[in-house]
């Protein structure tokens, strides 16, 4: 399956994003997705996580409460909803999706991943 990730920028502390990740494959709702991030000098790390149903979402500690994963399988879409953004937020994000439907906030459990967005929260 190839993502294609969208609606990173440039924004203002405080602000919001939404990122778009579409999927070309028509078996979209049958993988779990997730959102990573990695910043400069950093290693990547999960943001988020969505299961093929929908349900039970997980996020990251850092932006629980601020962000938002969402899918609509009828559009082969995966959303991030980034809300009260930091500058700490700043990063190139990822959408990755995956077969597994357990432990999904490892990296190696997603077999495709997008190109990544960049998302800049200036201070």
């Amino acid at each position: 399956v190839q993502l294609q990730a969208s609606g990173g920028g440039l924004v203002q502390a405080g602000g919001s994003l939404r990122l778009s990740c579409a999927a070309s494959r028509r078996t979209f709702s049958s993988y779990a997705m997730g959102w990573f991030r990695q910043a400069p000098g950093k290693e990547r790390e999960f943001v988020a996580t969505i299961p093929w149903s929908g349900g039970s979402t997980y996020y990251a500690d850092s932006v629980k409460g601020r962000f938002t994963i969402s899918r609509d399988n009828a559009k082969n879409t995966v959303y991030l909803q980034m809300n009260s953004l930091k500058p700490e937020d700043t990063a190139v994000y990822y959408c990755a999706a995956s077969t597994y439907n357990s432990m999904l906030v490892f990296s190696y459990k997603y077999a495709y991943w997008g190109q990544g967005t960049q998302v800049t929260v200036s201070s």
